[in-house]
């Protein structure tokens, strides 16, 4: 009903839509088919979401400037996990295209069963690692994840490197043994099994871990994305110690060397340079997870191996579950953007509304995470699809307090203090990077050249206060969100309205197909978990039934009128003649009201202007 109210401004709009995305170079063409598959990566078979069969993922791959046209296919049918799914590009701008952005209820109806969906977006001036995931849900935790990658031919660190290619790509999971959307509520529940690539052992296996082959004396660049949904992890190789970051989420660093683990947090990614000058042999690869208790068990422990070529096809010969203590961790403030990377943007003093505090806290009574007092719920309809109707604004249709409305061009400041219950939290930001001005556990800001990200983790500490900046300069609906995927689903996130007055003119013309998706998904019973605000589905159904009433009542009316002004003819009938006479006479007669007592004195008929 909604969307039917909705849609004739959104026809107007499709047809006064003249800004469009300027089309990138070669158009990278693929398809992604959704299904429900028996997999066992750490030898417990359990039926997943997964993306064309695998987990992780294909690989998704282009270049910088490219076109990327990705149909996804929904061939979903196991009612213990959702069967409606969206796809998310994790660290995509989507300038001018936030109808791609993925985002179940905030930019789109999610996609039925047997149903398909077009993602038709540039990456404009982006490349580095990205990766995609389910956003509907805790779906992606049942297995629907893969990496993006997005390559640069003009990079700056290319020199440092020798092989970048598939088999740099270290995605590292967290696994679970039942449906994600069982562990939602009283958690957390810690992974069965930590998976690197895809692989992974439980406790008591045995199984194959993924192999990476190197040959002695090439320099890889590795790139490291954590698709996890609850854990963090600590990621080490044996007997290599010197790392050198060069990139953080799809942007570029200054080389940072000399590093021997990696804290790497749900939905982050790093590009580091290994050199491979150990002698020829096997080593452990390590991706300890925060969930991990040694003194209790290590079943989620994560490992690989790194196999030197020329060395034998077995595991390395040390204990796998013997870590080394790092002596040179990468800080997250130690890192610095790219000297070509955008300058920190300066405030500014008179814009109220540009600088935000958010507090996050836990109701443990309800069990729902708070931004500033309110837990997100998503509302019925996507957020875009109601600010490009124009009937509504973003803060009739979610929860008071859920969503922040934000000017364009300008220097957004957001600080979100420490001390967070279930922490560290890693807040990803969509349709934006942003400037890290101060880290978790640290007390030093710096507006000079912090590292540029998409997702940064805020700890539990009183030291653990974040700061970020970023401009507004991509107008449309974004969510900010706990990537914790389970915290999410217990309301960790808001909406940021980036200048709703211009979206219409600034987002790329809706394709038919976006248009479609929400009354296919309210045909069927659609997994409807959440609440509209301001109407009820309820209210809606009253409403349609009133306006129905109030049509037919005004048709009856209409048709009584229409048989008033019409002539009556007179009918024979078995009555008396009396009765007759005075049948007939009533039925001459013209003037409703009147009564005659002689056929005679009736006044003539008035039949198109002739008196009768």
């Amino acid at each position: 009903m909604l969307y039917s109210l909705l849609l004739p401004a959104l026809v107007a709009l499709d047809v006064a839509s003249a800004v469009s995305a300027e089309r990138g170079r070669p158009r990278i063409i693929t398809k992604l088919d959704i299904v429900n598959k028996e997999i066992a990566p750490d030898g417990f078979p359990r039926v997943g979401t997964l993306a064309n069969g695998t987990f992780p993922g294909p690989i998704i791959k282009g270049y910088k400037g490219d076109n990327f046209q990705i149909k996804v296919d929904n061939h979903l049918h196991d009612e213990s996990m959702n069967t409606s799914t969206t796809v998310h590009w994790h660290g995509i701008d989507q300038h001018h295209t936030n109808w791609a952005d993925g985002v179940a209820f905030v930019t789109q109806c999610p996609i039925e069963p047997d149903h398909s969906f077009l993602y038709d977006f540039d990456v404009h001036d982006q490349a580095g690692t990205f990766w995609y995931h389910s956003h509907e849900g805790v779906q992606y935790c049942d297995g629907l994840r893969g990496p993006l990658v997005i390559y640069d031919e003009n990079d700056p660190h290319k020199h440092m490197y020798d092989v970048d290619d598939d088999t740099t790509v270290i995605s590292l999971s967290d696994w679970y043994h039942q449906p994600a959307s069982k562990l939602t509520f009283g958690g957390p529940w810690p992974a069965n099994s930590t998976l690197i690539n895809g692989l992974g052992r439980q406790e008591g296996a045995q199984t194959p871990v993924t192999v990476i082959e190197v040959e002695q004396g090439k320099r890889y660049r590795f790139r490291l994305l954590a698709s996890s949904c609850h854990p963090w992890f600590n990621f080490s190789i044996n007997g290599h110690d010197n790392m050198t970051i060069i990139e953080a989420d799809g942007q570029n660093t200054e080389p940072l060397s000399g590093i021997d683990q990696i804290q790497v947090y749900p939905a982050q990614r790093y590009s580091f340079v290994l050199e491979a000058n150990q002698p020829i042999g096997n080593y452990w690869i390590h991706a300890v997870p925060d969930q991990v208790n040694p003194s209790v068990t290590n079943t989620s422990l994560g490992l690989a191996i790194l196999r030197y070529r020329g060395a034998p096809a077995e595991d390395p010969r040390d204990e796998p579950t013997i870590v080394p203590e790092p002596k040179s961790p990468l800080l997250e403030q130690n890192l610095r953007a790219y000297p070509t990377e955008e300058a920190v943007p300066p405030l500014d003093p008179d814009c109220e509304e540009c600088n935000l505090t958010f507090n996050f806290t836990l109701d443990i009574q309800a069990g729902d995470f708070l931004v500033n007092g309110t837990s997100y719920q998503s509302p019925e309809l996507p957020v875009l699809l109601q600010i490009l109707s124009g009937k509504y604004t973003p803060q009739q249709l979610l929860p008071k307090g859920s969503v922040y409305t934000l000017p364009r061009n300008k220097t957004i400041q957001v600080t979100m203090p420490g001390l967070v219950l279930g922490g560290p939290h890693p807040l990803h930001l969509h349709g934006h990077s942003f400037h890290v001005v101060r880290s978790s556990g640290t007390n030093q800001t710096n507006t000079i050249n912090p590292v540029f990200r998409d997702t940064v983790a805020v700890g539990g500490a009183a030291s653990d206060d974040v700061i970020i900046r970023f401009r507004t300069d991509n107008p449309g609906p974004w969510i900010m969100h706990c990537h914790i995927d389970f915290h999410l689903a217990l309301g960790f996130a808001l909406v940021f309205a980036e200048d709703p007055e211009d979206v219409a003119g600034y987002v790329s013309p809706i394709p038919p197909a976006w248009d479609e998706l929400c009354p296919i998904f309210y045909e069927g019973d659609g997994n409807v978990q959440q609440y509209y605000v301001g109407y009820s589905w309820r209210d809606l159904a009253l409403f349609a039934a009133a306006a129905l009433t109030v049509l037919f009542l005004l048709s009856r009316l209409l048709m009584k009128l229409r048989q008033r002004s019409k002539m009556t003819l007179p009918y024979y009938s078995p009555l008396s003649t009396d009765e007759a006479e005075a049948s007939q006479k009533a039925a001459f007669t013209s003037t409703p009201g009147a009564t005659v007592t002689n056929l005679e004195e009736a006044e003539p008929l008035l039949i198109d202007g002739a008196k009768y």
